[in-house]
């Protein structure tokens, strides 16, 4: 079993792992370039265990042009995902997802203009990846590398994934979805405060960004594609909820599966098992408990942030401003209450929602 990413200093990861192999054969002077990685005391998001490295992430600071075949990129500030690299032991989708994830979460709290990343051809699953998050062919180097790369002047909003992390200004409605504690828990561990921001992006990069919930709401909700929603933490354990309960962390709908309304049966139980069972954090007996209920949902969406320790907004805090009024399935938001909430929550709201 691989242990989780983390953050290691260059000093410490060993060049001779056969991982970095044909990263050797590709880039000629990579040794001189770890090296002198080594020598600056930089850092990278590795996954490594007791047989060797599995995925490797460095990402940099630089305002450099980037000269193509065809001409030359002015020089702005931009995140360079300087080595992305997934090993062919590992088919998880999920985890590659997250390693993107964790670069334009960083790109975001740079707030430079840019992100890009250079890539060869061959590399069919990074480049088909990056296009899924908004990445754009940009020209190609002398050695055959094509640029591919995103701006926050030019933000592709048709989908949750070529926008992300950040969220439309066009957006007209917002929600909010209730999760018990024990299963908000387990979808969400790192929207809890015990984590540091680092340990929040390794946590988060195993796990992906694309998040599963299943709901049991009264009613067939109203939520539909492209909407944000803050997720609340329903607290149930003993005593007052009033500030135990809160708001943890924002995401965008990507679709909605309705397998059950009102006891009529919209999917049937093997094939909601076979959608259901190796998306989300629910074992097969609660999948079928969840199942036997009169109303069952099945909602999509990406994990674009959460908020800041000791940010997370309580029930009391919705409920004495105005934004905690109906049945938590029946809420609805407008993008100045969202906006309102992001605020409260600690969060730079020109840096999410960029215009």
């Amino acid at each position: 079993m691989l242990d989780k990413l983390v953050w290691k200093s260059f000093a410490d990861i060993d060049i001779s792992d056969r991982f970095f192999d044909s990263l050797k054969a590709d880039y000629v002077g990579f040794n001189k370039w770890f090296s002198e990685k080594q020598r600056k005391k930089e850092r990278a998001l590795i996954l490594e265990n007791s047989t060797g490295i599995h995925a490797f992430l460095y990402l940099k600071e630089e305002f450099e042009s980037i000269k193509t075949i065809t001409y030359v990129i002015p020089a702005k500030e931009r995140i360079k995902i300087g080595t992305f690299k997934l090993d062919d032991t590992i088919s998880n989708q999920r985890l590659g997802e997250g390693l993107v994830g964790v670069s334009l979460w960083k790109w975001q709290e740079s707030k430079a203009e840019e992100i890009y990343v250079t890539v060869f051809e061959k590399q069919e699953k990074l480049i088909g990846l990056l296009t899924k998050f908004g990445f754009r062919l940009l020209g190609r180097k002398e050695n055959g590398e094509l640029v591919l790369g995103r701006s926050r002047l030019d933000i592709d909003y048709s989908n949750a994934y070529t926008s992300f992390p950040f969220i439309s200004p066009k957006t007209k409605k917002a929600g909010l979805i209730p999760i018990n504690d024990y299963f908000h828990d387990r979808l969400f561990p790192y929207s809890e405060t015990v984590y540091t921001s680092y340990e929040v992006e390794e946590v988060t990069a195993g796990n992906g960004i694309t998040k599963v919930y299943i709901g049991s709401p009264f009613t067939v909700t109203h939520y539909s594609e492209g909407d944000i929603v803050v997720i609340y933490r329903k607290y149930t354990g003993e005593g007052s909820k009033g500030n135990k309960s809160a708001v943890t962390s924002f995401c965008i709908i990507t679709k909605i599966t309705v397998v059950k309304r009102d006891n009529r049966i919209m999917i049937p139980y093997e094939q909601f098992l076979k959608e259901a069972g190796n998306k989300t954090v629910f074992t097969p007996e609660e999948l079928k408990s969840v199942y036997e209920n009169a109303n069952v949902v099945m909602i999509e969406m990406t994990y674009n942030g959460f908020f800041n320790k000791g940010h997370n907004v309580t029930y009391w805090n919705l409920k004495n401003r105005g934004l905690f009024e109906e049945y938590p399935y029946n809420i609805t938001y407008s993008l100045d209450q969202m906006k309102h909430i992001l605020k409260m929550g600690g969060k730079d709201v020109n840096n999410i929602i960029v215009c």
